[in-house]
C-alpha cells in the first residue's frame, strides 16, 4: 500500500484547489495551512519551480478522536493534500493516506480513525 493516493484532474491549477476545498468541506475537513512551495522556494532559494502547493486539511471531530487515541500523533497531523502542475502541464492531486501513515506509530486505536479519515479522502478524490 502506498504512503499516497494520486490522480490527475481536469481542472486548472486554481480551479483544483477550490475544488478541493469544497469537496473536503462536505466530508468535514477545513485547511488549516496552506504552503506555496513555488513562491517559498523563489523567495528562500532564487530558484524557479513549477505549481506545487501543500494543503494541511483538517477534520476536527477525527482529530480530537485520533489525539485521544494516541497524544503524539500531532507529528503526523494534518492530512496532506498535493495540488502540482506535472512536467506535461496537467494537475495532479496528491493525498496522503492516512492507514499507511498511521501504522508506523503502532497503535491499534488509531486504526478506525485513520479508516474514517481515509474513507473520507477517498469520496473527496472520486468526486474531483
Amino acid at each position: 500500500m502506498s504512503y499516497y493516493n494520486s490522480k490527475i484532474v481536469p481542472y486548472s491549477f486554481d480551479a483544483a484547489i477550490s475544488k478541493i476545498t469544497d469537496e473536503l468541506k462536505k466530508e468535514g475537513f477545513g485547511i488549516l495551512t496552506e504552503i506555496d512551495v513555488k513562491d517559498t522556494l523563489k523567495k528562500k532559494l532564487d530558484v524557479e519551480f513549477r505549481k506545487y502547493r501543500i494543503l494541511g486539511a483538517c477534520n476536527p471531530p477525527l482529530a480530537y478522536e485520533a489525539l485521544q487515541a494516541e497524544n503524539n500523533i500531532g507529528v503526523l497531523l494534518p492530512c496532506n493534500i498535493i495540488v502540482q502542475e506535472t512536467v506535461e502541464g496537467k494537475v495532479q492531486v496528491s493525498f496522503v493516506n492516512p492507514a499507511v501513515s498511521m501504522q508506523a506509530v503502532q497503535n491499534e486505536k488509531l486504526l478506525p480513525v485513520a479508516e474514517k479519515v481515509s474513507g473520507k479522502l477517498k469520496n473527496v478524490m472520486n468526486n474531483l
